[in-house]
């Protein structure tokens, strides 16, 4: 009776000791310390996420603007194709401003025919890398000439591309058939003369 009374005790302090905490279980042969049953599951330390490096922008890439509202282009220049409403697909840098072609240069040509004055209202679009092409543009369609400054001029299709000062924002097309030589690009490189 005894030992029935002592086994007893015995299963209900075993019960107790489960139902409060881990218990501490014989090891198995071949080590030397015992084990603990988790009552939940131990949390694992995830990775820590790691961000891509930043790009760094080039010190012509963070200069002010020109007085009259064309960005200064440093860096890889992005010339990609948008749907004007007016127009249908044409041409536009990355941030969707429009870019047109003066049919005064020559296609293919290794300058452009305008300098000077002429800058002052069509300033050329350029770069500090190859330019790359974004979505609707072709990247071998795109080149470069180098103006008399030492700047690289973007080409597309052997053609300068230009800003129009009168263009303050993404999506105007104000310079499109100006004096009857400065056309909107299409992304196949063409002129859109009207």
């Amino acid at each position: 009776m005894k030992h029935v009374t002592l086994l007893g005790a015995v299963f209900v302090f075993a019960l107790l000791l489960t139902a409060c905490g881990p218990v501490a279980t014989a090891a198995p042969p071949g080590t030397n310390a015992p084990t603990m049953e988790p009552t939940e599951p131990m949390a694992t330390e995830s990775p820590v996420a790691t961000e891509p490096p930043a790009a760094t922008a080039s010190p012509a890439a963070t200069e002010a603007a020109t007085e009259e509202g064309i960005p200064v282009t440093g860096g890889e220049t992005t010339v990609k194709a948008t749907l004007s409403d007016a127009f249908g697909p044409i041409l536009v840098d990355g941030e969707g401003r429009s870019l047109y072609l003066f049919t005064s240069d020559t296609q293919n040509g290794d300058s452009s025919a305008c300098t000077d004055d002429c800058t002052t209202e069509w300033e050329p679009l350029t770069t500090e890398g190859t330019p790359v092409a974004g979505a609707g543009a072709i990247q071998n369609l795109l080149g470069t000439i180098t103006r008399e400054d030492g700047t690289l001029q973007v080409t597309y299709n052997g053609w300068p591309l230009y800003y129009h000062s009168g263009d303050a924002a993404a999506g105007s097309t104000n310079g499109q058939g100006a004096e009857n030589v400065w056309f909107l690009v299409s992304p196949s490189g063409k002129a859109l003369q009207e």
